[in-house]
This record gives structure tokens, C-alpha cells and sequence, in this order.
């Protein structure tokens, strides 16, 4: 997800948009939650885990491991909140994982007419469409993707024609998982606030026509075709349509145990209950990291554990010279994971106040579960984080303790040895809460108001 190395290039995309009237329409998109997750609790924390190495490894620049300056850990399949989206003329739909934490949006391909293979809504079907056009690799856009080991053979390609080359990209993840192909522009279709239809025209995106390895295809990657990217970049969702609808997006996500799973959505720009609901939001700055600047990065003052602060170092929070540190708010990412002497401080607060039987988790691979057969109504500690901003969030304790196994609760936060890289907040600790992130004003709101409206 994060860049090894980042390409600051500056592109201008040209829209092209239905008109719209009405100045506070927003683009309102669903976001499916396609199954339960928390029921097994050992493939959630193995796909964290394995999201967080990627991130790390981005971080760090392994380029042994990764070779691509955008890396989305969403590809293994660790976020379980997908966004529908229509693109091409005529509108085929497609399930993406929505990411803060990659820039790139990207499908899987086909370039078949005749497609019987391909169940609709499988693979983007590029000749079903009659807007499709890579960008030339001549583009300046074409500098904002990694590409095929093949630099200079496709660089002289590219000088043989003018006409017919196109920009080629190529990802690859830690684990071997590679997507390449096309990095393309399209017609994509969505519906406003107000129910009209709008048309962005030449939205661009990567057109994968070869997608392999564990994390990019088959169960792990839960059923999705590709992963919208909802980052700081300049290719991002967000950033695309941001320059139009208005610089922020804003999601509520709701929560998983719930069947069937309640409707949200991912809404990019300003929204008709702003003016209601604006001084209901708590908010506090975003703070860039040069090193990783895809990532949405808060700074966390302190934790509280039934109101008692806890003793844990500034220093633990802090961004260091090597992009160490910090706090990132990922919709990709189940769990929350702190920094280990943060986590040490929690458990331990966690462990003096719980009155329930404990019950050994290492089995379900958390260090705190207990027994709650029988005890009726549980009461469980109440967990604070105080911002940056004088902004505080004190999740329900739902966010951070889920039913591991039948009549039993576990801490859901994990450790993330010091040095190792920053701390998550994970989509898990973000149920309920309408968050909103304001790239203008470089802030992210939060509110536990208004998360259920449409």
C-alpha cells in the first residue's frame, strides 16, 4: 500500500460531468459488507497480519520484495468493505475494495468479445465498451505507475510509435502476487445524492489483464475484482473526483455482526447534512510523513482506560526521521495494532479491570479472551484515544473486544513491535462512527452522529 518511493508528478485529469444544479450533490456509492469476518478470527488475524508486513515493507523500501512504488495491502484481501463500481460505456459493475491506504484504483480485464467464460461482473470487459482507451505511454500520467521490468524495451516501443503504445504498469506484492497490464482511461457512472446519474469521463485506472498470486485472486481476495484506492495521491478515487464534487470523502461503517448486513456508503464531496451536522464532528489535523505520503496519518496524544491516562511515552507516537511511527487510519485493515509499549500499557490497564474468568487465547491468537457464558449483561472497559486537536474517540467496547469462539471475548488489537513501523486504527475500531476526511483543510472528522443516514 505504502510507496517505496514515491513519483511527484503533478497530473491534471480532465472531467467531464452531467451538469449539475444543485451545488451540494455529492457522489454516493454503497459499500457491501459480503460476509462475517470475526468468525474466524485466526484467517482475520493472519490476512492483518499480512497486510501489515506489506505496508511495512512498503515503508521500509525492500525493493528485494517490492517492486512497485504504489503497493495496495487491500489486495490481501484484508478489508472487507467493497464499493460497486460502473465503468465503461455501456456500465458493467464491479466489486472493489475500498482502501484508504493505496492510491491506485485497478480492475481485472478481459479483452474477449465474446466472454462466456466470464460471468458478468467476474472482469472488466474491454471490448463490451466503446469508451475504453489506454493512456499512451507518453502520457505524463503514465509516470505516476510502476512498470514492467522491461523499462527500455518499452521505452523504445514507445519511440518506434506514437500512435500505438501504450502505458503498461506492473504491480507486485510481498508475497509474489502480481497485477500489470494497461493503465487506462474510462467512462465511470454513478449516482448523485439527489438520484440523478452522473458521467466522469476519462477517470483512470489500471486495466489488469494478468492478475496472479494468493493475495490478488481465488478466496483470499474475498470475491473482489480489483481495489479502489481512496489514498493522498494524485491517481486516487478520491483525488479524481475531489477536484469536482469537493476535496473529501466521508464513510460510516457499520457493524459487521448485523444480518443482513445494514446499507452504508462511501460519499465523495459535501453532503446535505453538512450544515446540520458540521459542529457535531470532532476533528483533528492529518500529519504527512514524506516517506509514506499515501497513508492518512493522525497523531495520537495519549490512550485512557476508564478515564486513567495511561503512562505511555510521547515518543511511541511520534513520525522519526526514517518514516517510523505514527498513527494511520486504514479502512483495509480489520484489527487495531499499536505500538508495542502502548499495547503493553492497554493490556495490562485491561487485565486489572476485567471481572470476568479469563480464558487461554492463545489458541484464537489474542492475548486477552475471556469467558462471558452466563454472566449477562458484560461490562467491559471503556478505551479512550485523545487527538491531536483536543478531539477525543471512546469507541463502545464492541470495537475492540469481538466473540472469538462461542461465549468467549478477546481483546481484538494486536501488537506492533517498536521500530516495526506506526500503529492502525482499523476498520473495526471505526464502526459507528461517520468519519469524514477533509483534504482541503488536511483534517479527518469523526462523530458518532448521523451514521446511519443515506
Amino acid at each position: 500500500m505504502g510507496s517505496a518511493c514515491y513519483l511527484s508528478f503533478t497530473l491534471f485529469f480532465a472531467f467531464s460531468f452531467i451538469t449539475c444544479t444543485n451545488c451540494i450533490e455529492y457522489l454516493k456509492l454503497p459499500l457491501v459488507q459480503k460476509n462475517n469476518p470475526l468468525s474466524l478470527p485466526a484467517q482475520l488475524l493472519s490476512s492483518d497480519t499480512h497486510r501489515l508486513s506489506t505496508l511495512f515493507a512498503a515503508l521500509h523500501g525492500r525493493r528485494g520484495s517490492l517492486k512497485s512504488p504504489l503497493v495496495s495491502g487491500a489486495s490481501t484481501g484484508s478489508g472487507q468493505y467493497f464499493v460497486d463500481l460502473r465503468i465503461g460505456s455501456p456500465p458493467q459493475s464491479l466489486l472493489l475494495v475500498a482502501d484508504t491506504g493505496s492510491d491506485l484504483v485497478w480492475v481485472k480485464c478481459s479483452a474477449c468479445r465474446n466472454c462466456s467464460a466470464h460471468p458478468p461482473g467476474s472482469k472488466f470487459l474491454v471490448r463490451h465498451s466503446r469508451t475504453f482507451a489506454p493512456h499512451h505511454c507518453y502520457d505524463s500520467s503514465c509516470r505516476l505507475v510502476p512498470h514492467p521490468v522491461q523499462t527500455q524495451s518499452q521505452t523504445r516501443t514507445c519511440n518506434q510509435s506514437k500512435i500505438h503504445s501504450p502505458c503498461l504498469y506492473s504491480y507486485s506484492y510481498v508475497d509474489g502476487s502480481t497485477t500489470s497490464g494497461l493503465f487506462s482511461k474510462e467512462t465511470t457512472t454513478f449516482n448523485t445524492s439527489s438520484g440523478r446519474v452522473t458521467k466522469v469521463k476519462d477517470f483512470s485506472f489500471g486495466c489488469g489483464f494478468r492478475v496472479s498470486g494468493p493475495s490478488v485472486t481465488g478466496a483470499s481476495f474475498n470475491g473482489a475484482q480489483g481495489v479502489l484506492g481512496l489514498g493522498r495521491g494524485t491517481i486516487s478515487f478520491s483525488s479524481q473526483l475531489g477536484r469536482t464534487f469537493g476535496n473529501r470523502f466521508s464513510y460510516c461503517l457499520l457493524d459487521y455482526t448485523i444480518s443482513p448486513p445494514p446499507k452504508s456508503f462511501l460519499t465523495i464531496g459535501a453532503s446535505k447534512r453538512d450544515a446540520v451536522s458540521r459542529k457535531l464532528f470532532s476533528y483533528t489535523p492529518l500529519v504527512k510523513n514524506p516517506l509514506s505520503p499515501t497513508f492518512y496519518y493522525i497523531a495520537v496524544e495519549s490512550l485512557f482506560v476508564e478515564g486513567a491516562k495511561l503512562p505511555i511515552s510521547p515518543s511511541v507516537w511520534t513520525v522519526d526521521e526514517n518514516g517510523n511511527g505514527g498513527t494511520v487510519v486504514d479502512s483495509g485493515t480489520t484489527l487495531t495494532f499499536l505500538a508495542e509499549p502502548a499495547y503493553r500499557q492497554v493490556l495490562a490497564a485491561f487485565r486489572r479491570r476485567v471481572r470476568l474468568p479469563p480464558v487461554e487465547g492463545a489458541n484464537l491468537g489474542f492475548d486477552l479472551c475471556v469467558n462471558v457464558t452466563g454472566a449477562g449483561k458484560v461490562k467491559l472497559p471503556k478505551l479512550s484515544f485523545s487527538f491531536s486537536g483536543k478531539s477525543v474517540m471512546s469507541p463502545p467496547a464492541r470495537n475492540y473486544f469481538i466473540e472469538a469462539a462461542e461465549g468467549v471475548k478477546c481483546v481484538a488489537i494486536q501488537a506492533v513491535k517498536e521500530g516495526s513501523g506506526f500503529s492502525v486504527i482499523g476498520n473495526l475500531m471505526q464502526q459507528g462512527y461517520l468519519f469524514e476526511f477533509d483534504r482541503d483543510r488536511s483534517r479527518l472528522g469523526f462523530t458518532r452522529h448521523g451514521c446511519t443516514l443515506p
